[in-house]
């Protein structure tokens, strides 16, 4: 596995290493012993998996309580995914990265607690997977708007058309109203 930081060093792009033969490809997709040695040492409690057509824009949410970390990855289609570092003590308090996860490129992203996170359907359609490290809780969520000014996401619209959302994301916060962790 290879793991490469990213702008902000806590979110990290990883790349297995594929096996492949004329039979198809083998990839190890979790291994908590090799996981811990890169510096991603936590324990998964929920397993989620989406299906989304192109033009969907999932995000951004982050819980304010029962922070989770995740680790996504693109099993059929391709997105555009985004981590927004909600840390209001991190030197990189609003800043944003975005990757490029597709099941083509069978890149993962490790987006850690105290992030904000979101993906926008860039293919025809896209399985998206995800481990969490703490349960879902909607009591705590929070949704930030996907195209808020004061943190400037670049999203790879699809002939520059606005995204389709759900009625929780349409109705997202301004980041300057969003709770900080």
């Amino acid at each position: 596995m290879q793991a490469t930081p990213s702008a902000i060093p806590e979110v990290i792009l990883l790349e297995p290493k594929v096996f492949g033969d004329e039979r198809g490809f083998f990839l190890e997709s979790w291994n908590r012993r090799g996981f811990a040695e890169l510096g991603i040492d936590h324990d998964f409690v929920q397993d989620n998996h989406s299906l989304s057509v192109q033009g969907i824009l999932r995000g951004l949410h982050y819980q304010t309580e029962h922070t989770q970390g995740k680790l996504v990855r693109v099993v059929s289609g391709e997105v555009f995914d985004v981590a927004v570092d909600m840390r209001r003590a991190s030197p990189t308090f609003g800043r944003w990265v975005g990757f490029t996860l597709s099941a083509a490129n069978r890149r993962m992203l490790w987006v850690p607690p105290g992030f904000a996170h979101g993906f926008y359907v860039s293919g025809e359609r896209a399985e998206f997977l995800y481990k969490c490290t703490d349960f879902y809780d909607p009591a705590h969520e929070v949704a930030i708007r996907w195209d808020d000014p004061d943190i400037g996401i670049s999203w790879p619209l699809v002939d520059g058309t606005a995204p389709t959302l759900s009625a929780k994301d349409a109705a997202g916060l301004a980041f300057r109203e969003a709770p900080s962790l």
